[in-house]
């Protein structure tokens, strides 16, 4: 944190509010320490690699997360940037260093130098250079000795009148919030203690004392420094000037002075460089984790022991953003990033507290809540706003591709769910469907194979419940049991759901999730209310994100006689999972066959034939109906190889497929059977091979039908 911001802003800040900028500093710090309190709770409570990024994700859920991760990564790669060209502008006060044209484009000294040092600093930490830690101890200890002695010596010529007004008699307070913006670079690095909190002894107690030390220290010795610089000379020497702090050292102490801050400017912008680029391989390490980004950006050289490539892509971001932009830009940058962090970050620990999840036990609590988190997540939102616009509407574009990363890439890997998701879809009966609709439609659904199951009829519950977690407990997912609560066409449902009648459908919800535990699988329970019943299943498997769906064969499953739409939902949509429907005769899957000609359906029915037997040690019998046995031998023979069912019981005959698949389900006492090709009007006026056999065996029948996208020519007529 002893870093740039006081060598490099106060010349910009200073020329924009007069002396005011020094009490932009200090509204900075009281910013800053608002988010202090709060990550030295979500810290001492959560001490995890990635600092906020992980707070965030942990919180409010991998898209949350996704925009924190990125924002900080991002941020970093501006600050470091901002960093290097302050760096520049230092060195080119003592280093002749030319200016370069080429092919026409002159890049000046100050990029030059920023270029070549970034460049050493990406290469220092791509190698490993060991003792890092310790020369940032000593740099740090330099840098307040130097400015401490400034200090000192700018208080022996201070003369405060010159001070008086304050408040610039022809902007008046318009600059503060603006220039606020500009310089709250400078308090970026306290957040990146929680980063490191896995390695902190005490993270309890030694925590909250570094993270809210560090802001009220370094607050002090930057409105000490500022005020010393506008009260020991005139304003004028300091407004616009890169490197004030030089010239007004040279103006109090001569030659030695402008040395002894020159140098101090060359530390402070190097290791504030230096520990950036370091701290976005934690960032970036906590992402990969959490399959925000790819794992293989965290591969650890065999040589060095350094995340190469994280080091090597933050690095190239550093050097683009360095040609590019100017120092005003790359520093309200890295502000706007970060306090979209730091308001997220605010916000997550109001979620914390409220969900109080049993794991959240944190050794320090923040005063005055909620007043602080909320105060603090308002204050650094805000903030934005004060800001160039531009460099707003370049950091929300970052923002918008890390939400756009998560909804393309990230979701499908991503597997962890956010603390305000489950709090939201275990009270989902509670919950505005609004509310529910976006948790599920965003939470994260790599590597959760989510089974869902429609409840109506407690008769059937318990085989349906232990059919889905059979399923789920062999893919290590997650069942969603819900009830559809019917509402009469008349009725809102939102008054539906003031009156609360949801008894029924809280019983059998009950049942579900103790007949689910007793599998080991994790469980999500939901009333839902709507005007349709059947048709409302589909559209509760895109809302909850279902993968496979297992639903009983009742009276009105297919085509909802009396409802018009209940015929027109089926061919005007595609399945939006795979689907599997019991017609239960009592759920027993000791002998299971498995009819098959081929095709994506058989595919499904193989597939959960081999998870029953994984789980319940059942024997398979694979029956294939063909004119040509040898051929159909040949054929059953490889499929039951290529679908993990080889030492199934094979069979193949010819004559009637319908026959024979009920001769051998009277041996049988589970069919699970591929859904027919044909389309809706095709089983309504001419019937169906499938639901012939449903009727005609005396076992219990599976269905499956798996999720494709069909014409409606297809739908229509198979």
């Amino acid at each position: 944190m002893i870093g740039a911001g006081i060598f490099v802003l106060p010349g910009a800040a200073v020329e924009r509010a007069g002396p005011l900028a020094a009490v932009a500093f200090v509204l900075g710090g009281a910013i800053a320490l608002l988010t202090a309190l709060s990550a030295s709770e979500l810290g001492t409570a959560m001490p995890k690699s990635g600092g906020a990024y992980y707070y965030v994700n942990h919180a409010l859920g991998p898209l949350f997360g996704s925009v924190a991760g990125w924002s900080n990564w991002m941020g970093l790669a501006f600050a470091s940037a901002f960093y290097m060209t302050g760096f520049g502008q230092y060195v080119v006060l003592f280093l002749p260093v030319p200016d370069l044209t080429v092919g026409g484009v002159t890049l000046a000294a100050t990029k030059l130098v920023a270029l070549a040092g970034a460049a050493l600093f990406v290469f220092v930490n791509y190698v490993g250079a060991k003792e890092t830690g310790r020369l940032q101890n000593v740099i740090v200890v330099t840098l307040v000795g130097i400015l401490a002695a400034f200090t000192a010596v700018g208080a022996l010529n201070a003369d405060l009148a010159t001070l008086r007004p304050i408040v610039p008699p022809d902007r008046g307070f318009a600059p503060l919030l603006p220039v606020t913006g500009l310089v709250f670079v400078s308090y970026l690095g306290f957040v990146q203690i929680t980063s490191v909190a896995e390695e902190i002894k005490d993270p309890g107690r030694n925590l909250p004392r570094a993270v809210i030390g560090s802001v009220l220290i370094v607050t002090t010795i930057y409105a000490l420094v500022l005020v010393t610089v506008l009260a020991a000379v005139d304003n004028s020497l300091v407004a616009g000037n890169d490197t004030a702090v030089v010239d007004v050292a040279r103006a109090l102490a001569g030659p030695l002075g402008a040395a002894a801050l020159l140098f101090g400017g060359l530390l402070a912008t190097a290791s504030s460089a230096n520990a950036s680029i370091l701290a976005s391989s934690r960032i970036n390490f906590a992402m990969g984790r959490d399959r925000i980004v790819s794992a293989e950006l965290n591969e650890i050289h065999p040589r060095f022991g350094t995340p190469y490539r994280s080091i090597g892509v933050t690095g190239a971001f550093i050097l683009l953003f360095v040609l590019v932009a100017d120092v005003e830009t790359l520093a309200t940058a890295g502000s706007v990033l970060h306090l979209l962090i730091y308001g997220l970050l605010n916000v997550a620990l109001i979620v914390m507290r409220e969900a109080d999840p049993e794991d959240y036990r944190p050794d320090y609590r923040v005063p005055l809540y909620p007043l602080v988190p909320a105060l603090g997540a308002v204050v650094s939102f805000a903030l934005i706003a004060f800001i160039e616009p531009f460099v707003v509407l370049l950091s929300l574009a970052f923002v918008a591709f890390a939400g756009l990363w998560y909804l393309g890439y990230a979701r499908g890997k991503a597997d962890k769910q956010g603390v305000l998701g489950h709090y939201i879809l275990h009270r989902s009966e509670e919950m505005p469907r609004s509310a529910v609709s976006v948790a599920t439609s965003v939470q994260p659904d790599g590597g959760t194979y989510r089974v869902m199951v429609p409840l109506a009829n407690p008769a059937h519950e318990t085989d349906l419940i232990t059919l889905a977690s059979a399923i789920a407990k062999h893919r290590g997912g997650t069942v969603v049991a819900i009830n559809v609560v019917q509402v009469p066409d008349q009725t809102p449902l939102e008054a539906a759901r003031e009156q609360g009648d949801l008894d029924d459908a809280h019983a059998i919800l009950a049942a579900a999730r103790d007949d689910a535990e007793t599998f080991g699988v994790s469980v999500e329970t939901h009333a839902v209310l709507s005007h349709r019943s059947f048709e409302e299943v589909f559209d509760a498997a895109r809302t909850y994100g279902a993968d496979l769906t297992v639903m009983g064969w009742g009276p009105d499953s297919h085509g909802a006689p009396g409802r018009a739409e209940g015929a027109v939902d089926e061919f005007a949509h595609s399945l939006p999972c795979d689907f599997l429907v019991l017609k239960d005769r009592g759920l027993d899957p000791s002998r299971i066959l498995v009819p098959t000609a081929g095709g994506p359906d058989s595919d499904l029915s193989a597939a959960i034939a081999a998870t029953l037997r994984a789980e319940y040690g059942s024997e398979v019998t694979l029956l294939h109906v063909t004119d040509h046995e040898t051929d159909g031998e040949e054929f059953l023979r490889s499929w039951a190889e290529a679908h993990d069912l080889g030492d199934a019981r094979l069979v193949v005959e010819s004559g009637d497929v319908e026959a024979a698949i009920e001769r051998h389900a009277a041996a049988a006492s589970l069919l699970v059977i591929g859904a027919t090709e044909r389309g809706l009007l095709s089983r309504l006026v001419r019937g169906t091979l499938v639901l012939d056999v449903v009727e005609d065996v005396d076992c219990s029948v599976l269905l499956a039908e798996t999720a494709r996208e069909r014409t409606l020519r297809e739908r229509l007529f198979g």
